[in-house]
């Protein structure tokens, strides 16, 4: 039901486009990011200080500085490379269309382990509306499948309910509390860690949507 355009010549499962899936809020795509992006980023990621400043890793410098678009060319840059060597899958999502936040995919390891990280961020007149849980589930069944990971994890801190409640929604169970975890936002603060096998996604995490009404077929 759901594509993925994906060039095998380059790392597994990378570039590619995932999806589309339809939720009440419109079509949800990941595609990779794009240096033309610059702009789009730049604006939304300074609109969305404050919904994201208390959950993200500490930065150098002020945010307004860190995010003016001349800065999104030397991350892009790093994006890409990480993608290139098989360890990162930056994706933007898109609802119909449109550029409305990020899903990355990290610290991708191989061999007996063969698993990493997940991480999104949604802009704030789109939370709420089934965009979130639509782009976590499309890059879950991204990793399962093409990818060919064998778990995925993401961090929470304890007060975020909403970024816990999306993870939960696609499967993801609570593993544990990590004391003083990450810096974020100058201060060490304690984290939940979710966990996710392939061994616990019932056909598709997006098909589990679906039979939920929290999705449909685009």
């Amino acid at each position: 039901m759901f594509g993925w355009l994906v060039d095998s010549s380059t790392s597994p499962g990378w570039p590619a486009t995932v999806g589309p899936v339809r939720v009440p809020a419109g079509l949800i795509t990941l595609r990779p990011v794009k240096l033309r992006d610059a702009a789009t980023w730049s604006r939304l990621r300074i609109r969305n200080q404050n919904e994201l400043l208390p959950w993200e890793p500490t930065g150098s410098g002020q945010w307004e500085r860190r995010h003016q678009q001349s800065m999104w060319g030397p991350l892009f840059s790093v994006l890409k490379r990480e993608a290139k060597h098989g360890v990162m899958l930056p994706f933007v999502i898109e609802l119909d269309g449109e550029y409305v936040g990020q899903l990355t995919v990290g610290n991708i390891q191989r061999g007996a382990v063969c698993s990493a990280w997940i991480g999104y961020w949604v802009d704030r007149d789109h939370t709420g509306q089934g965009v979130a849980a639509a782009s976590v589930a499309l890059g879950v069944d991204h990793c399962f499948g093409p990818v060919g990971l064998h778990r995925l994890e993401a961090t929470v801190q304890p007060e975020n309910s909403a970024s816990q409640a999306v993870l939960r929604r696609v499967g993801f169970r609570e593993e544990g509390l990590l004391k003083r975890y990450m810096d974020v936002n100058a201060r060490w603060r304690d984290h939940l860690l979710f966990g996710l096998t392939v061994e616990e996604v019932d056909g598709a995490a997006v098909d589990a949507l679906i039979r939920a009404g929290r999705a449909s077929a685009p």
